[in-house]
């Protein structure tokens, strides 16, 4: 289970398809969509 911020919806959302990925400084982060509005999400930290 991975949440995330939607901006969209304004409140903490689970992340649909979370992908994980590298940031250019090495932290590890997260990437996914929002299951109610589609809008993409992100997180900063290990999944």
């Amino acid at each position: 289970m991975v949440t995330a911020y939607c901006v969209k919806c304004r409140k903490k959302v689970e992340m649909k398809d979370p992908k994980e990925v590298t940031l250019k400084n090495g932290r590890p982060a997260a990437k996914g969509t929002c299951p109610d509005c589609g809008t993409k999400v992100f997180r900063i930290g290990k999944m």
